[in-house]
């Protein structure tokens, strides 16, 4: 027998290689074994192959964890992670992972709240997105093709580089990632104008369950709406998003002022939730609630901080607050004139002077413990309900909450345009935030449960059946699904909250292109054909079936 040739043998020597890190667990072993099968000669898989024994494992699973509650020795680690450099790798993990029934995570930028985008319950590989990051980016047509590992600050950067009046509505926060941001929802200081990052997408790519790369004349148009803002993790993977650019003036202003209880805020404060969402749709306000020294010695008080966007110079700004909105007292001097660039470094607590460059940076400035939770507002609070909310900041102290306004283009889009159902009707969003930057599980919890404690306080001022929610600001506290016979029923413990009446859609769509729930994750949307509703009949009593309802609502009721 002849020698065999590089060509030959450097794949066996890779598989051998491979296959030594998984010699106890068969089934890993096999299923590296079939990557490198399936891999195409012209783009091979294996240098996007990581075990737990590589070297550079650790590196590449820390890279893009954004909550530290998700990075310690306990967090549950996948057994791969595979960094596809082509689409052809994504194709060949999603054949292999289900031949061999494996479950996969996947993560674009890892600002995903709870982490379940890279951490599970059971064994699972990491099907990491970072490598995935070109952008094409047309000014003449006015579109450009994002992939889903690039993030927004690359995005914002690319565009700016072709053209300073040019923009696209997205997230202030730069090292967001695109494929999970769109994919549910995606929203930032420009909705007012242009609504969201969904309502903004023209074209999708989007590998199914059966390893197509698809388009959107080739998904259709169900799957296609659900990939806008249905949720990451649901449906396929996706690849890229083309996206429609927006046009922003040369030169736009910003501010932040910030006013505590004893400057009169509960008056600005009492005005601002009347004003923000009505006022002219090219400025955007966002209040941030939080709990600071008092001006004695001990005492604790709450500020509001105003931070803004307007679209257009600082003059027409200051002429337009005056008269909308006087109880603030915008002067020119809190204003400052930058480029639509520049004001993203702004939002993101960046000195605009620095060069815009830093926007290209994919870790953020610092790391921290966090916990997040969401509501929607659809009613003007009064002052005795402010009041009431400055004691129980003050009582808690480190709950801090971020108030983004609707109306405008957001009040014009129908509900059922896209899966994201926020629209008319809501006033603003509330994001309460716990940050903390100490490690342990008593520490952990103190801070969980102080922002779970404000939310429950702030239930006679929110949106009720259902109590609403964000799909971007996920929050494992409204249900998790366990993908079991009742997987259907916990899933739309939470799929009601953040779809309302889209949930029903996007459960058909589902269960028609991913009918074996291939692709999940804790809150996925959830499958229900009628072989498995069947299954759940015949297989249980309608009394099991009936308690097990009982039980999920009960537990739900304890929170």
């Amino acid at each position: 027998m002849g020698l065999l040739s590089s060509r030959t043998l450097f794949p066996i020597l890779v598989l051998l290689s491979l296959c030594s890190y998984f010699a106890p667990n068969s089934a890993h072993n096999t299923f590296v074994h079939c990557l490198l099968n399936h891999s195409e000669p012209s783009h091979p898989i294996s240098a996007a192959i990581f075990s737990q024994n590589s070297s550079s494992f650790s590196s590449v699973l820390q890279a893009y964890i954004r909550n530290l509650r998700f990075n310690t020795s306990t967090t549950p680690k996948p057994f791969l992670i595979v960094t596809p450099f082509h689409i052809s790798h994504v194709q060949t993990a999603i054949v292999c992972a289900k031949r061999h029934n494996l479950l996969m995570k996947i993560r674009s930028g890892g600002h995903d709240y709870e982490g379940v985008s890279y951490v599970a319950s059971q064994p699972f590989f990491l099907l990491d997105m970072f490598n995935l990051r070109s952008i094409d980016v047309d000014v003449e047509s006015e579109i450009a093709w994002v992939q889903a590992g690039a993030t927004l600050g690359e995005v914002y950067y690319r565009i700016a580089a072709k053209s300073k009046t040019h923009g696209f509505p997205a997230g202030v926060c730069p090292t967001v990632g695109v494929g999970g941001h769109i994919s549910g929802g995606g929203y930032g200081n420009l909705m007012r104008k242009y609504g969201t990052s969904v309502d903004n997408v023209v074209d999708a790519q989007i590998v199914d369950a059966q390893g197509r790369l698809l388009n959107r004349r080739s998904m259709g148009e169900d799957l296609f709406w659900a990939v806008r803002g249905g949720g990451g993790g649901s449906f396929g993977v996706i690849i890229a998003y083309k996206i429609k650019l927006v046009r922003v003036p040369e030169k736009v202003t910003v501010f932040q002022v910030g006013k505590t209880l004893e400057q009169n805020a509960t008056d600005i404060v009492y005005n601002w939730q009347h004003v923000a969402p009505t006022i002219d749709n090219n400025l955007f306000i966002r209040l941030i609630l939080e709990v600071v020294n008092g001006t004695e010695v001990g005492t604790k008080t709450v500020r509001a901080t105003f931070i803004a966007l307007f679209l257009g110079d600082s003059k027409s700004l200051v002429s337009l607050m005056k008269d909308k909105f006087p109880e603030l007292g915008l002067k020119q001097s809190d204003c400052i004139e930058t480029s639509w660039l520049q004001s993203v470094m702004f939002w993101d607590n960046i000195d605009i002077a620095t060069p815009v460059e830093i926007l290209l940076e994919r870790q953020p400035q610092s790391l921290k413990y966090l916990k997040r939770k969401s509501d929607y507002v659809k009613k003007p609070i009064s002052k005795e309900g402010w009041e009431g909310i400055w004691k129980k900041m003050i009582e808690l102290e480190k709950a801090v909450m971020f108030f983004n306004p609707y109306g405008g283009r957001m009040g014009e889009i129908p509900s059922t345009e896209t899966p994201f159902p926020h629209r008319a009707g809501n006033l603003w969003k509330i994001q309460y935030q716990g940050n903390w930057f100490e490690a342990g599980e008593e520490v952990a919890e103190y801070h969980i449960n102080l922002i779970r404690e404000l939310y429950k306080y702030m239930t006679p001022f929110v949106s009720q059946n259902p109590r609403q929610a964000f799909m971007c600001y996920k929050d494992l506290d409204l249900g998790i699904n366990h993908h079991g016979f009742l997987g259907y029923f916990e899933g739309r413990a939470y799929g009601v909250q953040y779809f309302n009446d889209n949930l029903k859609r996007l459960v058909e769509i589902k269960s028609k292109v991913d009918p074996t729930n291939f692709f999940r994750t804790e809150q996925s949307i959830p499958v229900l054909s009628r072989v498995e509703f069947g299954k759940l009949i015949t297989g249980k009593s309608v009394l099991s079936v009936l308690l097990g309802l009982f039980a999920i609502h009960w537990i739900r009721n304890l929170k």
